[in-house]
């Protein structure tokens, strides 16, 4: 001990003699968190298709709405545009009111059957049945005031030029977005009520046919898998799910009557992906 030192602050200044101090002198271990299983999704029918492309675009749009900075107000009303192209297609609200009933009838199915938690079912019940009355009242027009917008229009047909949306190429656009964030969260806003209807009814059969199935876990052998479905029982998607960090990811292909899958390695967005040799271990989830 060095001359004018007291056994008592050497005590408390080596690191070694208190145990409870320890930490404060050694690194923390560092808590290890596996990543999350991937889930790939492949639908079936063209139905389908459109609707995960709406969930898809609507996740983008409500995510870029709340975000109060000019690159996201972008981002909202490309969303925004896209979810008018895919709608303009075919009629997308008669597509979506009837999966409501087919949901519905199917929910009610269930009622008679032992062992179905009756509040639950009464509850996802009741959340399709709001689903079809505020789609309902929308009415079979309900997005023709954004169709019909001319600051919107400009933006969609500037938007097929790539950079076509900048400062030189609508004026109008520009300022709007160097206008105050809450003038432009309340257009989107505004915009975003107006399609609401059909969206979440898109999110909310979504997530019933996702949920509406039991996962099982298979073996693609050398890498390769096949499906043949039950022909009178419709499959709309199917879902794979790989663990988390996996070097591997699926390419499906097939109808509504099979499907082929085989899994491919990735390497680098510098070389093309190798095709798996190893027997694979997934999760399947047939969603009908």
């Amino acid at each position: 001990m060095s001359p004018g030192r007291s056994s008592q602050d050497a005590l408390f200044t080596r690191p070694e003699a208190v145990p409870q101090n320890r930490g404060m002198f050694e690194p923390v271990p560092e808590s290890r968190v596996d990543p999350e299983p991937i889930t790939y999704e492949q639908p079936l029918n063209e139905r389908m298709r459109a609707f995960m492309r709406l969930e898809f675009l609507w996740l983008q749009l409500s995510y870029h709405a709340g975000i109060p900075n000019p690159w996201s107000s972008r981002s909202a009303v490309a969303g925004l545009l896209e979810i008018l192209a895919i709608t303009s297609r075919g009629d997308a609200r008669g597509d979506v009111l009837k999966e409501l009933e087919r949901q519905m009838s199917a929910m009610r199915d269930y009622q008679n059957r032992p062992g179905v938690d009756g509040a639950r079912l009464r509850s996802i019940l009741a959340a399709l049945v709001r689903r079809r009355e505020e789609l309902n009242a929308a009415g079979a027009n309900f997005m023709q005031r954004l169709r019909e917008s001319e600051f919107l229009n400009a933006i969609k047909h500037r938007s097929a030029i790539p950079g076509g949306t900048c400062e030189f190429d609508l004026s109008d656009y520009y300022h709007w977005l160097s206008l105050e964030p809450d003038l432009r969260e309340s257009d989107l806003a505004d915009w975003l009520a107006t399609i609401r209807p059909l969206c979440e009814s898109v999110s909310e059969l979504l997530w019933i046919t996702r949920e509406n199935a039991v996962p099982r876990d298979e073996l693609a052998p050398g890498g390769v898998y096949q499906i043949i479905f039950e022909r009178d029982r419709p499959v709309q998607l199917v879902r794979l799910t790989l663990p988390g960090g996996s070097r591997l990811y699926p390419e499906v292909s097939g109808s509504h009557h099979r499907c082929s899958l085989r899994f491919l390695r990735w390497t680098s967005v510098h070389g093309r992906p190798v095709q798996a040799t190893e027997d694979v271990r997934f999760t399947l989830t047939t969603c009908y």
